[in-house]
């Protein structure tokens, strides 16, 4: 039963540490992952937002080039993209679909399509290409792109995304615990097919 998988790309293919070493380097700070506790880095430097944006809109080419595959995404991705529909759909900014591509490349990773939409509002993307199932590591965009869309939202656990979550959106720890919910799922809209088609 092929499905159409919308995931998101930073943080959730990504490893959600990539950006640490740059900002340590470039703000002199010695940030631990773990205590990253919210979204936003900016709370945590000690410069005015502008100049943050400014820093961070000058080194997105180079931090998307480098950053490595979050823990076993590589195997679960390989897995799916000949059972599956996969639609990366990301924040990042359309003048970073080359450098994106190239990264797929790279790292050996197939995609069915890459949408780069430049805002974290996703909800009309995901409706316009039929979604299925999303992965996510921002809290807010899990709970609203379930709500909004009505389906499964799977939030990948960071330091950074602990607020409680409704039902219909899933928290798991790494690739290979998304692999195996997402098998039991297909496995249960099977016989849900089935049941159907039997009445």
């Amino acid at each position: 039963m092929k499905k159409r998988f919308g995931i998101d790309i930073d943080g959730t293919v990504t490893c959600p540490k990539s950006i640490l070493p740059y900002i340590n380097k470039a703000f002199g700070l010695n940030l631990l992952y773990e205590n990253v506790n919210q979204y936003e880095y900016t709370p945590f430097l000690n410069v005015p937002e502008k100049e943050f944006a400014n820093w961070f809109t000058e080194n997105e080419p180079v931090i998307y080039a480098n950053s490595p595959l979050a823990e076993g995404a590589e195997n679960v991705l390989k897995k799916w993209e000949h059972q599956h529909e996969l639609f990366f759909i990301s924040a990042r900014r359309s003048h970073l679909l080359d450098i994106t591509i190239n990264w797929f490349i790279d790292k050996g990773l197939t995609f069915d399509h890459i949408e780069l939409i430049g805002s974290h509002d996703k909800i009309a993307t995901i409706k316009k290409h039929g979604v299925d199932l999303f992965f996510e590591d921002k809290h807010d965009n899990a709970v609203m792109i379930h709500e909004e869309c009505d389906i499964p939202v799977i939030l990948f656990d960071t330091p950074y995304n602990q607020e409680p979550i409704p039902n219909g959106v899933l928290r798991v720890k790494n690739w290979r615990e998304a692999g195996r919910w997402v098998d039991e799922w297909i496995k249960q809209e099977q016989n849900r097919r089935s049941l159907v088609r039997s009445n």
